[in-house]
């Protein structure tokens, strides 16, 4: 497999997994997909969209899923190797 097409695979993989982790932390909240988007100021078509990974959501989008949507803190990091 070539560096772009394995980029490509890992930037999909990511994508699937932020989906999928607010997927669960929605699920685990006992939330609906509209209540989420309401709490969130959006719609329930986006959520659904960064859920199935249809659309990929900003870190801006997912601060606002995390601390207004869960009432969680977002954090991130950079791993270098």
């Amino acid at each position: 497999m070539g560096d772009k097409e394995r980029d490509e695979l890992e930037a999909g993989y990511e994508n699937f997994k932020i989906g999928a982790l607010i997927h669960d932390a929605r699920i685990e909240k006992g939330m609906t997909q509209e209540q989420l988007a309401e709490k969130v100021g959006t719609t329930k078509s986006y959520i659904s969209k960064i859920e199935n990974n249809v659309k990929e959501a900003r870190i801006s989008t997912l601060q606002k899923i995390v601390e207004l949507g869960f009432g969680g803190h977002l954090e991130l990091s950079i791993k270098l190797w």
